[in-house]
């Protein structure tokens, strides 16, 4: 094994990751609000930090669903005959 090499290899990731530091830093200080859309990096970050969200159950049954629709569909038949429109 070439020891040179694998510390040369071991020095370029070393400045890698302070770079990413360095990056990270700067995010976590500017605590400020920032005008205009995020990135989309950081959009895809906070979406992936937040807590799934339950999709809310249906309060109305469909039976009930198409009782409203054909009541609806009734008071608008008759506003329109009172109106002496026709569609």
């Amino acid at each position: 094994m070439d020891i040179v090499k694998i510390i040369a290899e071991l020095r370029s990731q070393r400045a890698a990751i302070e770079e990413a530091l360095i990056a990270l830093e700067r995010l976590a200080q500017a605590n400020g609000k920032r005008r205009g859309r995020p990135p989309a990096w950081l959009k895809e970050a906070r979406a992936a930090d937040a807590k799934p969200t339950k999709e809310k159950a249906s309060l109305i049954s469909p039976e009930a669903r198409k009782r409203m629709s054909e009541a609806q569909k009734k008071r608008w038949a008759s506003l329109r005959k009172a109106n002496g429109t026709a569609q």
